[in-house]
């Protein structure tokens, strides 16, 4: 009999740390409602005390999501923790997960604390979090690197106090797979009330070793894994939840645990992590990278067409690569687009946002014959169908690019209720838009990063572009899609100077 594996997602909160990663609140809405279609088990929605922001956006996760646990993180203070308390108040299932560093660099560099100190303050949290739900999770930040005898004093206590899941986390994925087994294994044997919680872990992969660590866990003992879509997060990242998933669904003969996931939605959940966030997956990435089933060698086709198990130890099927069929064509109607809107758990606020995202729909399907689920997400990524939130906006553009000759734009563009053009020359069309742009709205802003992505195959796709722009201490993204990548590239930048005024988006949840 298979022991059930807890998934506790940490995209909305871990994930959005990587820099330029941050979400809106609608932004994180649409992301788990995806894991809730999944059938995650827990959703960290965020920090509720790092901002007015983040608190709204775990409040509006935890109003919406009725089938997963959702989960506030909080310092072991009793601020951060009546926070989060308040912050998931309206959950069906709350939890709130807290936590104080246990390692000696930790408690001495950062906290100033004695391990007495820091042992006092993580049962008086715990209990504290009692005061608002059951379910209460205490994470001792860096473990990895703590002594395993104050390890042991913490857990017991915590568990005593009301924790019922302890986080072991190897924070700066310092360590290798035998030693946190190790670590888990002799935890759970030596720590008296150990029957009594799930004991969890989260493995950040400076060293790439984060899947390999939970994995090499979850033999040990371990029956919660903490991970990302894409293995988003600071840093390097953490695990992948997809590989995780895949990995113990795989091999069975491994490991004795089974997830409750529906992995039909991992590949619909990867390109919405990734088109929101404007982090692209890379091609070879497994799971759920563009590669993950494709042969090339003749070898290994000639395998393949004979058995497919000769090559093949997944079906991409499983994962959700049958996903990107044909939905919706130019005679589609507008009850058809809203039905497939709602298969794909894209919901639209208003009446008014439906209708300017069905004529942007009719406006593609004349350009592009065939529209792919992955068209649709990218139609409703475009900000532009939030016109009451805009400043600027894209009217028109001109590109001219020659061999020999200077590329110029003229670009047209919407300023409140103003029309305003502008020409420019640049290195290229999009450099020469983007000049153009700058000089009806000068930002003073840097570009940290231009990026072009086809949504589907073939030469009529569209390019979704991502631009991540830097002033002061915030970053942004924007995104863009248009089977005109110089058009896209505008609306791109567009969306990131939008954001940029509105300036509600923060560089680090947790700063």
């Amino acid at each position: 009999m298979a022991d059930p594996l807890i998934i506790f997602d940490t995209t909305l909160r871990d994930g959005e740390q990587s820099p330029g990663a941050s979400m809106t609140r609608e932004e994180k809405i649409r992301i788990a409602k995806q894991l809730e279609k999944m059938r995650v088990d827990v959703i960290e929605a965020g920090f509720p005390a790092a901002s007015e922001g983040d608190f709204e956006a775990v409040k509006a996760v935890a109003s919406t999501i009725r089938e997963s646990t959702v989960c506030g993180l909080a310092r072991a203070q009793f601020a951060d923790i009546d926070r989060a308390g308040e912050a998931i108040k309206p959950a069906a299932q709350g939890r709130i997960h807290t936590f104080i560093a246990t390692s000696a660099i930790h408690m001495e560099k950062k906290l100033r604390m004695s391990p007495e100190q820091v042992l006092e303050q993580a049962v008086a949290a715990v209990k504290r979090a009692r005061n608002y739900t059951d379910d209460v999770e205490f994470s001792a930040e860096d473990a990895g690197r703590s002594d395993p005898d104050f390890l042991c004093r913490v857990f017991e206590a915590v568990i005593h106090a009301g924790a019922r899941t302890l986080n072991v986390p190897d924070t700066v994925g310092y360590t290798m797979p035998h030693q946190f087994s190790e670590l888990i294994r002799n935890l759970i044997t030596r720590i008296p009330n150990s029957d009594k919680a799930i004991f969890s872990v989260h493995c950040h992969n400076d060293l790439g070793l984060a899947v390999s660590n939970s994995l090499a866990a979850v033999l040990a003992g371990a029956r919660q894994v903490e991970c990302t879509i894409n293995g988003l997060g600071e840093r390097a990242g953490n695990a992948a939840l997809e590989e995780i998933v895949m990995a113990v669904r795989t091999r069975r003969d491994v490991f004795s645990v089974e997830t409750r996931i529906d992995t039909t939605q991992i590949v619909p959940a990867s390109r919405l992590v990734s088109s929101i966030t404007g982090f692209p997956v890379q091609p070879n990435k497994a799971v759920v990278g563009a590669n993950a089933f494709a042969h090339e060698s003749g070898i290994h086709q000639d395998g393949v067409l004979k058995n497919r198990e000769t090559y093949e130890i997944m079906r991409a099927e499983d994962v959700g690569w049958n996903a990107n069929r044909l939905v919706l064509g130019k005679l589609s109607g507008r009850n058809a687009f809203r039905s497939r809107l709602t298969e794909l758990g894209i919901e639209l606020g208003s009446e008014a946002q439906l209708n300017a995202a069905f004529h942007r729909f009719k406006e593609l399907a004349d350009r592009k014959h065939e529209i792919f689920d992955e068209d649709l997400h990218a139609l409703v990524s475009d900000e532009s169908i939030h016109a009451d939130s805009e400043i600027y906006s894209l009217v028109g553009l001109r590109a001219h690019s020659e061999t020999g000759e200077a590329p110029q734009a003229r670009i047209t563009m919407r300023v409140g209720a103003a029309e305003l053009v502008a020409e420019s020359t640049g290195s290229g069309p999009v450099d020469a838009a983007f000049k153009a742009i700058e000089k009806i709205a000068p930002s003073g802003a840097e570009l940290l990063l231009y990026s072009v992505n086809a949504i589907t195959s073939g030469t009529e796709s569209q390019g979704e572009v991502t631009v991540r722009l830097s002033h002061g201490d915030r970053v942004v993204n924007g995104l863009g899609a248009d089977t005109d990548i110089v058009v896209a590239s505008a609306k791109a930048y567009l969306n990131a100077l939008n954001k940029l005024q509105h300036g509600a988006v923060k560089l680090n949840p947790q700063a």
